[in-house]
């Protein structure tokens, strides 16, 4: 098959497109013929090496956690999922080898979903990672509640965008910071803009005098100062980019695979509740430009890769 990956840790030009040997089905897995995938920040840290305390590698790795696709073989124990399934899925696993950055992956059932009929295969990939990540902060970290007043860093970003969404249709206030060119698109979402930079505190202030009863921070330095900075007395913080959280009493976050969880998710998606904005797409052999798009940051939502079945 085709795939892109890396022999060594390092920056993008390191990322190799060619053949590769398809993926063994394993009893609990489901071999998904890749029709799309997305770029995730922690991809290109993981190629990076920044993972390597957590995360063994067995090299070559191909890249890629999110997945949508359709099922063509399942495991000899799987009865979750047939062939001709769509499907998507945040397919990760305790190592770093068997990604979704190839025209095939073996995907374990548990981390899998059915594909949301209303989303097309592009935007359905950028759901996984980044929607469980919302989901989990805000409903298992934060415990948000109706009523409450949130506030969401990089609000147009993958993880932030979903954040907003997920966040409003829990009876949330969402304040969310995003640059200016972004601030109608924050608004599009449910959520009141708020610029970031200076004077970032002072101006969420003004907006919530009081403080947040929760604050989700994506970004981490100055952000998370911000954010402590800005709760209420007895305000719940968690961070999914900054450890230096607990210092501020926070929890960090780091999303887990759950089947249940995407299937909810999955569910919200095909109900129109919450959507997914699709940046940019590359073709799967220009997807080292899609990680290096992805590095500079300043993303509205989120950019993808695609195999052209069709080519």
């Amino acid at each position: 098959m085709k795939a892109i990956s890396y022999g060594a840790y390092g920056s993008a030009e390191v990322l190799e497109y060619g053949e590769l040997p398809d993926p063994k089905v394993g009893p609990d897995s489901v071999l998904v013929k890749v029709r799309a995938a997305a770029v995730n920040p922690v991809d290109w840290k993981a190629r990076e090496g920044h993972l390597q305390g957590g995360l063994d590698a067995v090299f070559p790795v191909i890249p890629g956690w999110d997945v949508s696709g359709v099922v063509v073989q399942p495991g000899v124990a799987v009865d979750e999922f047939t062939v001709g399934d769509e499907v998507i899925g945040y397919v990760r696993e305790d190592f770093l080898s068997r990604g979704t950055f190839a025209e095939y992956v073996a995907a374990p059932v548990r981390t899998l979903a059915r594909k949301p009929l209303r989303l097309s295969f592009e935007e359905a990939a950028g759901l996984p990672l980044a929607g469980l990540t919302a989901y989990q902060v805000l409903h298992r970290t934060l415990r948000i509640r109706d009523g409450e007043t949130v506030l969401v860093h990089a609000a147009a970003g993958g993880v932030g965008s979903l954040a907003v969404q997920l966040a409003r249709h829990a009876g949330c206030r969402v304040v969310g910071t995003a640059s200016e060119r972004n601030h109608e698109h924050v608004r599009s979402l449910g959520g009141e803009p708020v610029e970031y930079g200076e004077g970032l505190a002072e101006r969420l202030r003004e907006l919530v005098p009081d403080g947040f009863d929760a604050a989700f921070d994506t970004v981490g330095g100055e952000a998370l100062r911000v954010s402590a900075d800005t709760l209420a007395p007895d305000g719940r913080l968690a961070s999914i980019a900054d450890r230096e959280v607990f210092s501020y009493g926070g929890r960090y976050a780091f999303v887990r695979p759950d089947a249940a969880d995407l299937a909810r998710l999955a569910e919200l998606a095909e109900q129109g509740i919450v959507s997914v904005h699709v940046d940019r797409v590359f073709p799967l052999a220009r997807a080292a430009d899609a990680y290096r798009l992805n590095e500079i940051g300043r993303t509205r939502g989120k950019i993808v890769v695609t195999v052209d079945w069709d080519a």
